[in-house]
This record gives C-alpha cells, sequence and structure tokens, in this order.
C-alpha cells in the first residue's frame, strides 16, 4: 500500500518544483548558507503540497481515468490504492506542511495556500474551461517561483523571468494538451469534455505563438535585465534555450511524445543534457564570469 501511495503521489513530478529555486540562483545566493537552507526547504514544502493536489485530482478523476490508455494504470484508477488512504494521506500533507510553510515565511504561507486552492479549483473546475485550463497550469509554475523570491528575500530577481517563466510553463502545458488529443483520438471526449474545445491546428498555433514568445523574451532578458554582468555574458545561455524548444517540439510533433514532461526530460538524453548545460553556463556567467 505505502508503494502505491508514493506512485499515487508522483514523485517524478516533484522536479517541477525546482522553479521554488530559481530566485535562488538568480539572485546570487545560490552559496549563501542561509538562504540556501530556506530555499530547499520551501522545496520540499511545495513537493508536499503538490503532492496531495496529484492525490486529490487522480481522486476526482477516477473514472475518467479508466478509461485512459495510461492514466488507467495509476493506482487509484487501478483499484491498487484505496480512495481513503488517498484522502487521508492529502490531508496529512497537508497538515504537516502548512506549519513549515508558517515558519518559513508568513507571506511564503500565503503562496503556498493560494497555489493549493487554484489546484484544488483546477481539479474540480477551471480544467474544465479552455484556454483557462493551460493558463491554470502555468500560473502553478509562476506560484513556485514568487514562493523562492519570497523565501530568500531577493534584491535582484528580474520580472523579465516571471515572463520567461511563465511562457515556459504554458508552452510544456500546450504541448501536453497535444500530446493527450493525439493519444485519445476519437476517444479524447469521453476522457475529458474539455477536449471537444481543442483541435490539433488551434494547438499548434498556440504553441508556434508561445514557443516565440519564449525564445523572444529570454533574449531580451539576457541583455537588457539591469542585474546582469554588463558584459552582456548570459548571451551565451541564449542557443542553449532555443535548442531545448526545438528539441521539445520534435519529441511532442515527430516522436508523438511529452504527455509526462518530467519523464520526457528524464529519458530524452539530448533534451536533458541541454538543460544541464544551460544550468551551467547560468551558474558560471553569475558566479564566476
Amino acid at each position: 500500500m505505502l508503494l502505491q501511495l508514493l506512485k499515487a503521489m508522483r514523485p517524478k513530478q516533484w522536479s517541477k518544483n525546482v522553479f521554488v529555486l530559481a530566485a535562488l540562483v538568480f539572485d546570487l545566493k545560490l552559496l549563501v548558507p542561509e538562504f540556501l537552507s530556506k530555499a530547499l526547504m520551501a522545496f520540499v514544502v511545495f513537493c508536499a503540497v503538490s503532492s496531495a493536489v496529484y492525490l486529490i485530482n487522480d481522486l476526482a478523476d477516477i473514472e475518467k481515468d479508466r478509461q485512459h490508455p495510461v492514466k488507467r494504470f495509476r493506482p487509484l484508477a487501478s483499484g491498487r490504492l484505496s480512495p481513503r488512504v488517498a484522502v487521508g494521506a492529502a490531508l496529512l500533507l497537508v497538515v504537516l506542511a502548512a506549519p513549515f510553510a508558517y515558519r518559513l515565511d508568513r507571506t511564503f504561507a500565503a503562496v503556498v495556500a493560494a497555489y493549493f486552492v487554484i489546484m484544488i479549483l483546477y481539479s474540480f473546475w477551471l480544467k474544465n474551461i479552455v484556454i483557462v485550463d493551460v493558463m491554470t497550469v502555468a500560473g502553478g509554475f509562476v506560484l513556485r517561483v514568487v514562493a523562492g523570491v519570497v523565501v530568500v528575500d531577493t534584491a535582484r530577481f528580474s520580472p523579465w523571468l516571471y515572463l520567461c517563466m511563465m511562457l515556459l510553463a504554458l508552452f510544456i502545458a500546450i504541448s501536453k494538451r497535444r500530446h493527450e488529443l493525439t493519444l485519445l483520438d476519437k476517444g479524447a471526449n469521453a476522457h475529458r469534455s474539455i477536449f471537444e474545445e481543442y483541435s490539433l491546428p488551434l494547438l499548434d498555433d498556440m504553441t508556434r505563438m508561445v514557443t516565440a514568445c519564449t525564445a523572444m523574451a529570454y533574449s531580451l532578458y539576457t541583455f537588457s535585465a539591469p542585474n546582469l554582468p554588463q558584459n552582456h555574458a548570459m548571451m551565451l545561455t541564449v542557443p542553449f534555450v532555443w535548442y531545448g524548444l526545438f528539441r521539445y517540439m520534435y519529441l511532442v510533433h515527430i516522436k508523438h511524445q511529452g504527455g509526462e514532461p518530467e519523464e520526457l526530460l528524464l529519458k530524452d538524453r539530448p533534451l536533458l543534457v541541454t538543460v544541464m548545460l544551460w544550468a551551467l553556463m547560468v551558474v558560471l556567467v553569475l558566479y564566476l564570469w
């Protein structure tokens, strides 16, 4: 039962919470023990709260997931995990995370609470509203970034990064919708009614717009943000971002992947290497250039 519960908590998706650490890195506080420990604790809090959200979401979609070719193997949909256990675990995770969040910072606790409420609304309502569904998912990523900004008390974090991360999250969310629509084909509407509102041409147009905006926004950030090195060395990271976007589009459109972004990152070696090289270059430029 514990193994099934752990699977239902989706530990692979905890990688999404690295967005909490963005402010720590870009505000030049990665090497400050006090802020590093706070940021890591914030990461743990978001892992707990997001796992509670995943459990509640799977409970809400248990019948629909049983009609999905992949999600039907999830612990709740397959019957290997009791709904009662899932409810108890979700409540316990929230109860345990709340005092840690409040102890870190009151504003941080408020951001975590906002994230939890919005994601619960998404599970039961917002995911059934066209366009709002993908924007809500993207908003969850931005709230992670905001939480990190609050915890490390930033002084140099550029507003450009909020825009870049919002666009990147939209890009991933739209790509995931496209993959689901392609995978389910004619049975998409039976799994989730929102798929009636989408079509492949629409999602492709949305992807093109968001991809272009993401590439442009990040490029502008690298030489226009006032808190970066004056020699514009951050522009050296631009090729990695562009290649990463193109590689992701290739995997979604040609390889028909993208249903689980966190697994895609771990399984596709070129994409993983690109992300690691980008992160290394960012640290080099900010801390050693």
